[in-house]
């Protein structure tokens, strides 16, 4: 577990902040408000070399690990951004390194690494399966070479600003198999290549951007976008989701830690009756009790990522450091609010448009409930409770 940052994380946190500073808040209440990706920050971060930060050196990344990873999303939501807008090209990593073939490997990751070819779309959500991944009903037919997709997805992020897409779907029967995780596969879509294979609509949420409901209408993909064993896909998203939690920890600490800079320095600003209300304990002390949770929490994700670099089981930390780090980041941006008074409503303040962020992370990905169900049950081995 890291007590200290190394020269070379403090480094990251200095590039990545140099590239943030070139957008400003304005630039991402624009985003925000108009629904549109922020294309000019995606390139940027790529120009830069973050987004291919995770992608080992011999395929053109830089190498780095997944705490390394935690830190760039970090960074870029401390700078009042979105990270969300580019943290599925890292989180897609755990999964694709892990589990692709060295053909895949050689054939995407060195474009992905210099931006030329985005992988930003994780596919597993459905209407009628949420959380109980076990029960998706898009499907894969094996037909001589090649797989034969239908199905349906929803709330499935920047499909329109991307190249390639990782897809859940079910190759064997739910009621054929002996474990129901048995029977659903991985696949690498070239979206590029899809023609009217996948239709498209497009969600309004409260954070804008590109989330969409799709359609596969007999997708023809070839056999050589199957990643890891026919069957066997869920465990391969399960280091994918891992590495998700880790890395969404990271931009909830982010927003938490922006929340913080944001109540200090209008606490210590704004006058009311003569004095700054920071005097006031009922401003000052939920601040303070946010930065606590927010340190804390820190920790645990820490804990989470040097594990999983070093390919230990991190699965509970994983989980663990995401509850707290956006339960942490929630209470910052509460306290941020109270301490803005009605100024928080005001979108110049973009306060609203951050507390959105953050309201949201306590939801996806993975809801706050669905993972105390998972420490009662596979960490304090308690009987299931659903």
């Amino acid at each position: 577990m890291i007590l200290e940052s190394t020269d070379l994380q403090n480094d990251i946190r200095a590039g990545v902040r140099e590239v943030c500073s070139r957008f400003d808040l304005d630039y991402w209440k624009q985003s925000h408000e108009e629904g549109t990706h922020p294309t000019e920050f995606v390139k940027a971060m790529s120009d830069a070399g973050w987004l291919g930060a995770l992608i080992p050196e011999e395929y053109g990344g830089s190498g780095l690990g997944f705490t390394e990873g935690a830190i760039i999303l970090e960074e870029v939501n401390r700078s009042g951004g979105n990270s969300n807008q580019v943290h599925a090209q890292m989180y897609t990593m755990g999964a694709l390194l892990r589990h692709g073939s060295e053909e895949q490997k050689r054939k995407y990751l060195p474009k992905i690494a210099n931006g030329s070819l985005r992988l930003q779309t994780f596919a597993v959500t459905e209407p009628d399966a949420g959380t109980d991944t076990t029960k998706i009903k898009t499907f894969a037919v094996k037909k001589g070479d090649r797989y034969i997709i239908n199905g349906q997805k929803i709330f499935i992020s920047r499909f329109n600003n991307t190249d390639l897409m990782l897809l859940l779907a079910r190759t064997t029967p739910l009621d054929q198999v002996q474990k129901k995780t048995h029977g659903i596969s991985l696949f690498l879509i070239d979206t590029r290549e899809v023609g009217k294979g996948i239709e498209a609509t497009k969600i309004s949420t409260m954070l804008g951007g590109d989330t969409n409901q799709l359609f596969f209408n007999d997708l023809e993909v070839p056999e050589e976008c199957l990643i890891g064993e026919e069957g066997r896909g869920l465990y391969c998203v399960m280091d994918g989701m891992v590495a998700e939690r880790i890395l969404v920890s990271g931009s909830a600490l982010g927003n938490g830690k922006w929340f913080i800079d944001q109540a200090v320095k209008y606490a210590n600003e704004r006058v009311v009756f003569d004095r700054p209300i920071g005097k006031n304990q009922g401003i000052q002390f939920p601040i303070a009790k946010a930065y606590m949770e927010l340190r804390s929490a820190e920790a645990l994700m820490y804990e989470a990522a040097t594990k999983f670099d070093n390919n230990m089981p991190a699965g509970a930390e994983a989980n663990m450091a995401k509850y707290l780090c956006s339960e942490a980041a929630y209470d910052a941006a509460e306290a941020c609010m109270q301490t803005h008074g009605g100024y928080a409503a005001a979108n110049e303040y973009h306060i609203n448009r951050k507390w959105m962020q953050a309201r949201m992370m306590k939801i996806a990905p993975i809801s706050s409930n669905l993972i105390l169900s998972y420490v009662g049950q596979h960490v304090l081995k308690m009987p299931r409770s659903y």
